[in-house]
Order: C-alpha cells, then sequence, then structure tokens
C-alpha cells in the first residue's frame, strides 16, 4: 500500500483585502448613514419645480427631467456626486434612504464646487439652504405630507440670508437649549437669539488648527460635530451610540488635503511674494513649504477690525453649557468662555476657499488686500473663477437692483450693509503698495 505526501498549497495571488482606514471609514459614514430624519423626499424634490418663479417654473416645464434635475440642483445650491455626478439620486450632502428619503449630513454646507470640480471638504459656496425649504414648505401641504425638523424651524429661524452661508451658529445654540449638561432632552426658552450668517470653512484647515470654530473656543473633539444631531428625537442614550462614527468622521475631516491651484503661476512674483508674506503676514497665519510652521492665534477684536456679531451672538450662557456638560467631558476638554477676537486661519488652499472672512463677505483675495475697493454689494457667477483677482466671480453693486423683490433672488446677492455682513477690518495689507501686493496675491496661489 503506497502512501501519499500531502502537496503544500500554493501560494495565493490574491491579496487579502485591506481594512478601511478611520478616515475612510468617516467618508463612507457621512455619505451613507443618516442622523437626522429626512427633509424630503424623492416626490416632493421631483415637482418642486412648480412652485418657481415665472419664467423659471415655464423653461423647467419644457425641459427634459435629467435638465430639470440640473435646473433644481443650481437654485438649491446642491452639488453632485464626484463619483457617480447626477446620475446618483440625492446630491453629495444627503444620505439616501428608504422611500427616496432625502436626509442632510455635513457635507451639504462641506462639500463644494471650484474651477468646475466637486471636492469635498470645501466649502459650498452655492447652497441655498433658505430657498429650498421655502419651496418645499409650499409643495409638502399639497401632498398631504408633515413639515420636517427643518421646515418647523425656519418658521422662526432665518436659515441664511445669502446663498453660500447659513444661521448655523445660532442653530447649535438651539439645539443646545434643548440638553442639560448630560444630553438629556430638557426644553427651556430660547435665549435672546443673533442671527448672522457663517462661511463655513474648510476642512482642510482642521488638522493644523488646536481648536474648532472661529473664535477658537471648542476644543477638537468628535463630540462637538454632534451638535447638529441634537434634535429632540435623538435622545442621549443616541447621541452617546454614535461617538465612534463622529471620531471616524472627525478622522476623515482631519484628513482632507487642499487642492491645488490648477492654473499658472507666475514663479518668479510668487517667489517676492513669498518674501512679503514672511515679513508682514506670517506672524498670523504661519508660514508654508517643507518647514512650514502655524501656531494658532486670536487676534483681539479691536486689532482685526472684522465683523463682530459672530462673537456677540453666542452667550457665556451657552459657553458654560459646553464648558461643564457631556460635550467637553465635563470640561476635560478645555472651552474658552469669553473669546476676544478670531483665529487667523491657516492659509492652505486659500486659492479655492472664496468667498473671504468669517461670514463670506469678501468675494476675493484682491479686495482682501485692498480694504478700500471692495464692493457693498456683489453677485457671483454660478461656475466662475476670476483668476486675476483670485475667487469668485462677481458683479458688484452700490445697491440691489430695483427690480430683484423676491427673497430667492435678492439671496444671490450678498450685501455687506445688514448686521453680521460687514466687510471692514483685516487692515494690515495698507501697508503694502500695488506691485507688493500683485506678488503677495501671487504667492497665495501656491498655497
Amino acid at each position: 500500500m503506497s502512501t501519499k505526501t500531502a502537496e503544500a498549497a500554493p501560494p495565493s495571488t490574491t491579496a487579502a483585502p485591506r481594512s478601511e482606514t478611520a478616515a475612510e471609514r468617516g467618508y463612507r459614514i457621512l455619505r451613507t448613514r443618516p442622523f437626522l430624519p429626512p427633509d424630503f423626499d424623492q416626490r416632493t424634490f421631483e415637482v418642486l419645480w412648480t412652485v418657481w418663479p415665472e419664467p423659471l417654473r415655464s423653461k423647467a416645464k419644457a425641459a427634459t427631467p435629467t435638465e430639470r434635475r440640473r435646473m433644481a440642483f443650481s437654485r438649491y445650491g446642491l452639488i453632485e456626486s464626484p463619483d457617480d455626478g447626477f446620475s446618483k439620486r440625492t446630491a453629495i450632502g444627503w444620505v439616501d434612504v428608504e422611500r427616496g428619503g432625502w436626509v442632510m449630513n455635513c457635507l451639504a454646507c462641506h462639500a463644494g464646487k471650484v474651477a468646475g470640480k466637486v471636492i469635498p471638504g470645501l466649502p459650498n459656496t452655492h447652497f441655498a439652504l433658505q430657498t429650498l425649504i421655502e419651496d418645499v414648505r409650499i409643495i409638502k401641504p399639497l401632498q398631504f405630507k408633515k413639515p420636517s425638523h427643518l421646515e418647523t424651524a425656519s418658521l422662526a429661524l432665518p436659515l441664511g440670508t445669502t446663498n453660500g452661508t447659513s444661521n448655523s451658529v445660532v442653530f447649535g445654540i438651539v439645539l443646545g437649549t434643548l440638553r442639560d449638561r448630560d444630553m438629556n432632552v430638557n426644553l427651556r426658552p430660547l435665549p435672546k437669539l443673533l442671527h448672522h450668517d457663517m462661511d463655513a470653512p474648510p476642512f482642510w484647515n482642521v488638522s493644523r488648527k488646536s481648536t474648532l470654530y472661529c473664535d477658537g473656543h471648542a476644543p477638537k473633539t468628535h463630540r462637538l460635530l454632534m451638535q447638529f444631531m441634537l434634535i429632540p428625537r435623538n435622545n442621549a442614550k443616541i447621541v452617546a451610540g454614535w461617538e465612534d462614527d463622529f471620531r471616524d468622521i472627525l478622522a476623515w475631516i482631519e484628513s482632507v488635503e487642499p487642492p491645488k491651484y490648477p492654473w499658472k503661476i507666475d514663479t518668479d512674483l510668487a517667489e517676492q511674494g513669498r518674501v512679503l508674506f514672511g515679513e508682514n503676514c506670517s506672524r498670523c497665519h504661519g508660514t508654508y513649504g517643507e518647514r512650514g510652521k502655524y501656531e494658532q492665534k486670536t487676534i483681539p477684536l479691536d486689532v482685526i477690525g472684522t465683523d463682530p456679531r459672530r462673537l456677540q451672538a453666542l452667550t457665556p450662557k451657552h459657553r458654560r453649557w459646553l464648558k461643564e456638560g457631556w460635550m467637553s467631558r465635563y470640561g476635560k476638554d478645555p472651552v474658552v468662555l469669553d473669546p476676544k477676537g478670531y483665529v487667523a486661519p491657516p492659509l492652505d488652499g486659500i486659492w479655492a476657499s472664496a468667498p473671504y472672512f468669517h461670514n463670506g463677505s469678501v468675494p476675493t483675495l484682491w479686495h482682501v488686500l485692498h480694504s478700500d475697493k471692495r464692493a457693498t454689494i456683489w453677485k457671483r457667477t454660478e461656475g466662475g473663477y476670476d483668476q486675476n483677482r483670485v475667487g469668485l466671480e462677481v458683479t458688484e453693486f452700490e445697491k440691489t437692483p430695483a427690480d430683484v423683490t423676491l427673497g430667492s433672488e435678492r439671496r444671490t446677492y450678498f450685501d455687506t450693509r445688514p448686521p453680521g455682513k460687514s466687510a471692514a477690518g483685516h487692515l494690515f495689507p495698507d501697508s503694502l503698495n500695488e506691485t507688493e501686493k500683485r506678488a503677495v496675491l501671487e504667492f497665495l496661489k501656491t498655497l
């Protein structure tokens, strides 16, 4: 009887599947997991055009479904998915759930488009949230559907007075007022609210900063990212159960890299600008390149001179709630109760993140450098980019045209005169001459 020796199995030619990194999980979670109830469903979205003003409504009626969808994305500032364009049912800032529901996520404000390219982590400077919810609020009763939390909130709170900005800080204050320090739902009277619009910051700066938000008052932790999920139906147990998800989401945010300037740069002029930047700007905004260094600094309001309403809006009571409760691990994570100004942000990818200042009041870097020539009112084009002035392609006005009467149209104009909208301040470049400003502008393209 013969015996047969077993042969060794040949080595596998198929590599074991690579496990997801925390950052990859975070992005997937943002794109696929709903943390809120739907704002509307696909059936509602598909008929929003029926409440549009003329002649837009007639144009939509004559359009194909695909053309009408593009028109809707344009009207509301919705961003198509960078992976599958317009073929996906929802925009990148919404999760598609059962029965065609659209559930908003962080990317509604924090995934944008510049130079024709969709970039997750770039501010969505097109987003017309107020217009979207106003139109949804008209359609839903005709479909015998209940209003969402956003529709209900919009009856009392402005969602955003200019497209591309939102009343996000006040949203956070209101949601925080609905909770005690342990995150239990505790409905209390709302404080006096100072409504104001904010420009969403680019996510790629988060990894360089030591705290969150433009005044630097909040610790950079995953719990702070959860504040916009604090509607009453998400109780304390539900919120605590999401911690691992939001740890991964923060990991993704900190992994986002700034995009490179896609057009030609005058390298000689940029080098002159680098030297001037080092002499005049780096003390606040840091240095760049292989040995670049950024030390976060808060510039006092009386020095920076930009619009004060953001600082005034967050009350000491709200800041104490943050400092003493679950959000900051009961004070283990530092919270600044009385910030004196605004953080000078790192400028990586600054060419892509127009408009500028914390309220989005300045459309180009040229306007940042020319404080005496900042527009009173401006309106951007939808897809244009101003390579000469580095930022949004805009038309400037002394006053809003008289024939602009609808709220949806007025919100396409940025008016710097109301409280919270000022383009004043940051006068430091005034000491540079025109040649020097041009050189600094060229250098900023390289960051």
